[in-house]
């Protein structure tokens, strides 16, 4: 049985894959900034996993193919993006490569598809976070997904695509995460401040971090010193982050709620891509209470 939310945001050992999630995250972002910036804010990660979705058919749609126009009317529809910004986002992707033109039904209309590294940075987003599922509860999702990736990939992604972007918990998880998470590169920042995290007992008002470097930041992510700034105020003057002395001084600390925000969208998204992967793959764990592999199967 496939993992619920609930399952995962009440178990205290959910940190471990929390943290190694954003450090997948900020990883592949180290070794390809352009695709990994894709995944720095919410609404490119929508736009991205939509326009796969539409290539390999979304679900219950009867159709596949991505095309510009089929994908604004997507994107504007469900709430996504301005048509503006939905058409910017595939010229862009065209630009970098991420996408190509191919021939289709319809002479008349210019069929696009996702290109090799495109289809691999996304096939290594699902493994990494099937690796993660496995290591709560010993499955083997993520070898089942490398035996065949492209065909996995074309099953399951439109699964995941079609839930995230009816999830109001992955799409709305609250005012902090949604700050960081919609500003350009801020799911990216946001990632690396939950990286540091030492621990997080879920009475704690705040966890310090540690000493928080805003030129390291800065150069990693490549983001303005104004843009940076602008957002960590915005938190700070929402109680969810700050610094433990005076004018950006001492150590840097981050909310419980703002934590617990985080936490419960990182269970709800996996709770999706769980689900996904079970209608695809079939159950990880047969047989076994899941309460059970959480608790005895957590690094």
């Amino acid at each position: 049985m496939a993992f619920t939310a609930k399952n995962l945001s009440a178990e205290d050992r959910f940190l471990a894959a929390i943290l190694h999630c954003a450090n997948q995250m900020l990883s592949i972002y180290r070794e390809s900034p352009r695709i990994a910036s894709i995944f720095a804010a919410q609404q490119r990660w929508l736009m991205a996993h939509a326009g796969f979705a539409l290539h390999y058919g979304y679900p219950d749609d009867g159709r596949s193919g991505l095309y510009s126009g089929r994908f604004i009317d997507f994107a504007v529809k469900n709430d996504i993006a301005s048509r503006n910004t939905a058409a910017a986002f595939m010229q862009e992707m065209l630009a970098y490569r991420f996408l190509r033109a191919v021939p289709g039904p319809d002479k008349r209309t210019r069929y696009l598809e996702p290109t090799e590294i495109a289809e691999q940075h996304f096939i290594r987003w699902l493994v990494a976070h099937m690796m993660i599922l496995d290591s709560i509860d010993g499955g083997k999702r993520a070898d089942k997904i490398s035996a065949d990736p492209s065909a996995r990939m074309a099953a399951i992604q439109p699964l995941i695509a079609k839930a995230i972007i009816g999830s109001e918990a992955v799409r709305n998880p609250g005012p902090t995460f949604n700050l960081f998470n919609w500003a350009n590169s801020g799911g990216l920042v946001m990632d690396y401040l939950i990286s540091r995290l030492p621990e997080f007992p879920r009475t704690a008002e705040r966890v310090v971090i540690g000493p928080l470097s805003l030129r390291e930041i800065r150069e990693q992510f490549m983001i303005s010193n104004t843009h940076l700034k602008r957002l960590l105020t915005q938190a700070a003057n929402m109680g969810s982050v700050g610094w433990t002395e005076p004018s950006r001084k001492g150590d840097f600390w981050l909310s419980g709620p703002f934590i617990l925000e985080y936490w419960n969208y990182q269970a709800s998204k996996f709770a999706i891509i769980d689900a996904a992967a079970e209608a695809v793959l079939g159950p990880a764990v047969r047989d076994e209470p899941q309460a059970q592999h959480i608790s005895s199967k957590v690094p």
